[in-house]
Protein backbone atom coordinates (compact mmCIF):
# COMPACT_ATOMS: atom_id res chain seq x y z
CA UNK A 1 0.00 0.00 0.00
CA UNK A 2 2.90 2.74 0.65
CA UNK A 3 4.57 1.99 -2.61
CA UNK A 4 1.07 1.98 -4.00
CA UNK A 5 0.99 5.69 -2.32
CA UNK A 6 4.25 6.83 -3.43
CA UNK A 7 4.02 5.76 -6.74
CA UNK A 8 0.28 7.98 -7.11
CA UNK A 9 2.14 10.69 -5.27
CA UNK A 10 4.94 10.18 -8.05
CA UNK A 11 2.62 10.55 -11.42
CA UNK A 12 0.95 13.34 -9.70
CA UNK A 13 3.76 15.52 -9.21
CA UNK A 14 5.10 14.38 -12.82
CA UNK A 15 1.87 15.29 -13.85
CA UNK A 16 1.55 19.08 -12.16
CA UNK A 17 4.84 19.39 -13.41
CA UNK A 18 3.99 18.51 -17.28
CA UNK A 19 0.78 21.51 -16.75
CA UNK A 20 3.20 24.07 -15.41
CA UNK A 21 6.07 23.68 -18.19
CA UNK A 22 2.53 22.99 -20.85
CA UNK A 23 1.55 26.66 -19.78
CA UNK A 24 4.56 28.08 -20.33
CA UNK A 25 4.19 28.58 -23.85
CA UNK A 26 0.74 29.62 -23.83
CA UNK A 27 -0.61 33.13 -25.25
CA UNK A 28 -2.99 35.20 -23.32
CA UNK A 29 -3.49 33.00 -20.78
CA UNK A 30 -5.78 35.55 -18.64
CA UNK A 31 -8.05 36.32 -21.26
CA UNK A 32 -11.74 35.47 -20.70
CA UNK A 33 -13.79 33.59 -23.42
CA UNK A 34 -16.09 35.62 -25.03
CA UNK A 35 -15.93 38.25 -23.09
CA UNK A 36 -15.88 41.39 -25.26
CA UNK A 37 -13.18 44.16 -24.82
CA UNK A 38 -13.10 48.13 -25.90
CA UNK A 39 -9.94 47.97 -28.72
CA UNK A 40 -8.73 51.65 -27.40
CA UNK A 41 -5.90 52.19 -29.79
CA UNK A 42 -5.89 53.96 -32.83
CA UNK A 43 -4.41 50.84 -35.37
CA UNK A 44 -4.36 52.66 -38.08
CA UNK A 45 -0.85 53.20 -39.67
CA UNK A 46 0.34 56.83 -39.72
CA UNK A 47 2.79 58.64 -42.18
CA UNK A 48 6.51 59.15 -40.53
CA UNK A 49 9.16 60.72 -42.09
CA UNK A 50 10.98 59.33 -44.88
CA UNK A 51 7.81 56.87 -45.57
CA UNK A 52 7.38 56.11 -49.46
CA UNK A 53 4.12 56.57 -50.71
CA UNK A 54 2.16 55.80 -53.92
CA UNK A 55 -0.17 59.39 -55.06
CA UNK A 56 -2.19 58.37 -57.53
CA UNK A 57 -4.99 61.08 -58.71
CA UNK A 58 -7.60 60.57 -61.21
CA UNK A 59 -10.79 62.28 -62.33
CA UNK A 60 -14.04 61.79 -64.86
CA UNK A 61 -11.63 63.48 -67.67
CA UNK A 62 -8.36 62.23 -67.19
CA UNK A 63 -6.70 64.62 -69.28
CA UNK A 64 -7.56 66.70 -66.42
CA UNK A 65 -5.51 64.78 -64.17
CA UNK A 66 -2.58 64.48 -66.48
CA UNK A 67 -0.59 67.57 -64.86
CA UNK A 68 -0.94 66.08 -61.17
CA UNK A 69 0.60 63.03 -62.43
CA UNK A 70 4.08 63.86 -63.21
CA UNK A 71 5.51 60.17 -64.14
CA UNK A 72 9.48 61.52 -63.51
CA UNK A 73 9.73 59.75 -60.57
CA UNK A 74 8.00 56.79 -62.73
CA UNK A 75 9.85 57.24 -65.33
CA UNK A 76 13.39 56.81 -63.59
CA UNK A 77 12.62 53.30 -62.14
CA UNK A 78 10.68 51.73 -64.88
CA UNK A 79 11.86 53.67 -67.97
CA UNK A 80 10.83 56.33 -69.92
CA UNK A 81 9.08 54.37 -73.33
CA UNK A 82 6.73 52.71 -70.44
CA UNK A 83 6.39 55.74 -68.67
CA UNK A 84 5.49 57.43 -72.07
CA UNK A 85 2.74 54.36 -73.00
CA UNK A 86 1.21 54.96 -69.57
CA UNK A 87 -2.07 57.06 -68.76
CA UNK A 88 -2.65 59.64 -66.45
CA UNK A 89 -2.97 56.76 -63.73
CA UNK A 90 1.01 56.34 -64.05
CA UNK A 91 2.03 54.98 -60.65
CA UNK A 92 4.10 57.83 -58.57
CA UNK A 93 6.09 57.50 -55.85
CA UNK A 94 7.13 60.03 -53.36
CA UNK A 95 9.14 59.51 -50.26
CA UNK A 96 8.37 62.23 -46.95
CA UNK A 97 11.03 64.37 -45.84
CA UNK A 98 12.57 64.15 -42.58
CA UNK A 99 10.42 66.99 -41.53
CA UNK A 100 6.84 65.20 -42.31
CA UNK A 101 6.76 67.26 -45.62
CA UNK A 102 5.40 65.76 -49.11
CA UNK A 103 6.37 67.62 -52.24
CA UNK A 104 3.74 67.46 -55.13
CA UNK A 105 3.36 68.29 -58.55
CA UNK A 106 1.55 71.89 -58.85
CA UNK A 107 -0.08 71.06 -55.66
CA UNK A 108 2.84 71.67 -53.19
CA UNK A 109 4.24 70.59 -50.21
CA UNK A 110 1.77 69.10 -48.20
CA UNK A 111 2.24 68.21 -44.09
CA UNK A 112 1.28 64.86 -43.74
CA UNK A 113 3.63 63.49 -40.53
CA UNK A 114 0.85 61.19 -38.29
CA UNK A 115 -1.96 61.52 -40.96
CA UNK A 116 -3.64 58.74 -42.35
CA UNK A 117 -3.47 57.69 -45.92
CA UNK A 118 -6.85 58.25 -45.99
CA UNK A 119 -6.77 61.61 -44.16
CA UNK A 120 -4.08 62.47 -47.18
CA UNK A 121 -6.14 61.61 -49.76
CA UNK A 122 -8.96 63.58 -48.33
CA UNK A 123 -6.63 67.00 -47.97
CA UNK A 124 -5.12 66.16 -51.48
CA UNK A 125 -8.32 66.34 -53.21
CA UNK A 126 -9.47 69.60 -51.20
CA UNK A 127 -6.20 71.03 -52.77
CA UNK A 128 -6.58 70.14 -56.02
CA UNK A 129 -10.58 71.51 -56.49
CA UNK A 130 -9.10 74.84 -54.22
CA UNK A 131 -6.72 74.89 -57.19
CA UNK A 132 -9.43 74.46 -59.77
CA UNK A 133 -6.94 71.70 -61.72
CA UNK A 134 -9.77 69.02 -61.03
CA UNK A 135 -13.56 69.36 -59.86
CA UNK A 136 -13.84 65.45 -59.09
CA UNK A 137 -10.89 64.28 -58.01
CA UNK A 138 -9.85 60.82 -56.90
CA UNK A 139 -7.20 60.75 -54.93
CA UNK A 140 -6.05 56.85 -54.19
CA UNK A 141 -3.01 56.64 -51.80
CA UNK A 142 -0.66 53.87 -50.75
CA UNK A 143 2.23 52.40 -48.44
CA UNK A 144 4.82 50.65 -50.84
CA UNK A 145 7.45 50.39 -48.24
CA UNK A 146 6.96 48.78 -44.95
CA UNK A 147 9.39 46.13 -43.00
CA UNK A 148 9.39 44.67 -39.95
CA UNK A 149 12.38 42.11 -38.45
CA UNK A 150 12.08 39.01 -36.21
CA UNK A 151 15.14 38.20 -34.34
CA UNK A 152 15.95 35.75 -32.01
CA UNK A 153 13.70 32.61 -30.74
CA UNK A 154 11.82 32.26 -33.80
CA UNK A 155 11.53 29.40 -36.44
CA UNK A 156 12.38 32.16 -39.34
CA UNK A 157 14.08 34.73 -38.56
CA UNK A 158 14.51 37.59 -41.35
CA UNK A 159 12.96 41.21 -42.64
CA UNK A 160 9.09 40.92 -43.50
CA UNK A 161 7.89 43.65 -46.13
CA UNK A 162 3.97 44.60 -45.10
CA UNK A 163 1.87 45.09 -47.55
CA UNK A 164 -1.38 45.81 -45.25
CA UNK A 165 -1.99 49.12 -43.86
CA UNK A 166 -1.59 47.81 -39.73
CA UNK A 167 0.15 44.75 -38.69
CA UNK A 168 0.32 43.61 -34.87
CA UNK A 169 3.41 41.57 -33.07
CA UNK A 170 1.36 38.72 -33.39
CA UNK A 171 0.95 38.96 -37.00
CA UNK A 172 5.25 39.25 -37.37
CA UNK A 173 5.63 36.39 -35.03
CA UNK A 174 3.68 34.12 -37.52
CA UNK A 175 5.27 35.45 -40.26
CA UNK A 176 8.69 34.34 -38.51
CA UNK A 177 7.14 30.92 -38.04
CA UNK A 178 6.08 31.80 -34.22
CA UNK A 179 8.34 31.25 -31.24
CA UNK A 180 10.57 28.09 -30.37
CA UNK A 181 10.08 26.31 -27.13
CA UNK A 182 13.14 28.38 -26.16
CA UNK A 183 11.93 31.59 -26.45
CA UNK A 184 10.76 34.03 -24.04
CA UNK A 185 6.88 34.89 -24.33
CA UNK A 186 6.88 37.07 -20.84
CA UNK A 187 9.82 39.84 -22.58
CA UNK A 188 9.69 40.17 -26.03
CA UNK A 189 11.25 43.47 -26.97
CA UNK A 190 10.26 45.50 -29.73
CA UNK A 191 13.08 48.02 -30.55
CA UNK A 192 11.68 51.20 -32.66
CA UNK A 193 13.01 54.33 -33.59
CA UNK A 194 11.16 57.51 -34.25
CA UNK A 195 11.51 61.02 -34.12
CA UNK A 196 15.40 61.06 -33.70
CA UNK A 197 15.16 58.83 -30.39
CA UNK A 198 15.20 54.94 -29.87
CA UNK A 199 12.86 52.93 -27.60
CA UNK A 200 12.30 49.65 -26.28
CA UNK A 201 9.06 48.55 -25.32
CA UNK A 202 8.56 45.25 -23.51
CA UNK A 203 5.73 42.80 -24.41
CA UNK A 204 4.01 39.82 -22.45
CA UNK A 205 2.40 37.38 -25.25
CA UNK A 206 1.00 35.08 -22.05
CA UNK A 207 -0.82 38.06 -20.78
CA UNK A 208 -4.13 40.11 -22.63
CA UNK A 209 -2.52 43.39 -21.16
CA UNK A 210 -0.37 43.23 -24.91
CA UNK A 211 -3.25 44.31 -26.59
CA UNK A 212 -2.71 48.06 -25.05
CA UNK A 213 0.84 47.98 -25.55
CA UNK A 214 2.32 50.98 -27.76
CA UNK A 215 4.24 48.07 -29.60
CA UNK A 216 1.47 45.53 -29.73
CA UNK A 217 0.88 47.48 -33.61
CA UNK A 218 4.32 47.69 -35.29
CA UNK A 219 5.17 50.58 -36.81
CA UNK A 220 8.47 50.67 -39.99
CA UNK A 221 11.37 49.37 -39.00
CA UNK A 222 10.37 47.74 -35.46
CA UNK A 223 12.99 45.14 -34.73
CA UNK A 224 10.87 42.41 -32.36
CA UNK A 225 13.48 40.47 -30.79
CA UNK A 226 12.76 37.24 -28.76
CA UNK A 227 15.15 36.21 -25.93
CA UNK A 228 16.28 32.39 -25.60
CA UNK A 229 15.71 31.12 -21.88
CA UNK A 230 17.46 29.67 -19.96
CA UNK A 231 17.38 26.05 -21.19
CA UNK A 232 18.97 27.18 -24.80
CA UNK A 233 21.73 28.85 -23.05
CA UNK A 234 22.54 25.39 -21.26
CA UNK A 235 22.40 23.81 -24.51
CA UNK A 236 24.62 25.80 -26.65
CA UNK A 237 27.05 25.42 -23.61
CA UNK A 238 26.80 21.99 -24.00
CA UNK A 239 27.19 21.49 -27.92
CA UNK A 240 30.14 24.09 -27.56
CA UNK A 241 31.91 22.00 -25.08
CA UNK A 242 30.37 18.59 -26.87
CA UNK A 243 34.18 18.14 -28.23
CA UNK A 244 35.58 18.44 -24.84
CA UNK A 245 33.28 16.45 -22.64
CA UNK A 246 33.72 13.58 -25.27
CA UNK A 247 37.06 13.53 -24.93
CA UNK A 248 36.72 13.81 -21.00
CA UNK A 249 34.63 10.80 -21.39
CA UNK A 250 37.17 8.94 -23.15
CA UNK A 251 40.13 9.60 -20.90
CA UNK A 252 38.19 8.32 -18.06
CA UNK A 253 37.01 5.33 -19.89
CA UNK A 254 40.92 4.44 -20.92
CA UNK A 255 41.98 5.24 -17.04
CA UNK A 256 39.05 2.70 -16.05
CA UNK A 257 40.65 0.39 -18.46
CA UNK A 258 43.56 0.93 -17.47
CA UNK A 259 42.98 0.28 -13.82
CA UNK A 260 41.02 -3.08 -14.14
CA UNK A 261 43.77 -4.26 -16.25
CA UNK A 262 46.21 -3.58 -13.14
CA UNK A 263 44.40 -5.06 -10.98
CA UNK A 264 43.88 -8.06 -13.18
CA UNK A 265 47.48 -8.75 -13.51
CA UNK A 266 48.34 -8.12 -9.74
Amino acid sequence: MKRFRTSIFALATLLLASCAAQKQIWYIQDAEASVPETIIQDAQRRIMPHDRLSIIITSKDPELAVPLNSASSFSSLVGPSFANASSSQSLQFFTVDENGVLELPLIGPIYCKDKTRHELSREIADKVIAGGYVNDPQVNVQFTDMRVAVIGEVFRPGTYDISRDRVSILDALAMAGDLTLYGIRTEVAVIREADGKRTVEYVDLTSKDLFNSPAYYLQQNDVVYVKPNKYKAQASEINQNRGFYISLASTIVSLATLVITITSIK
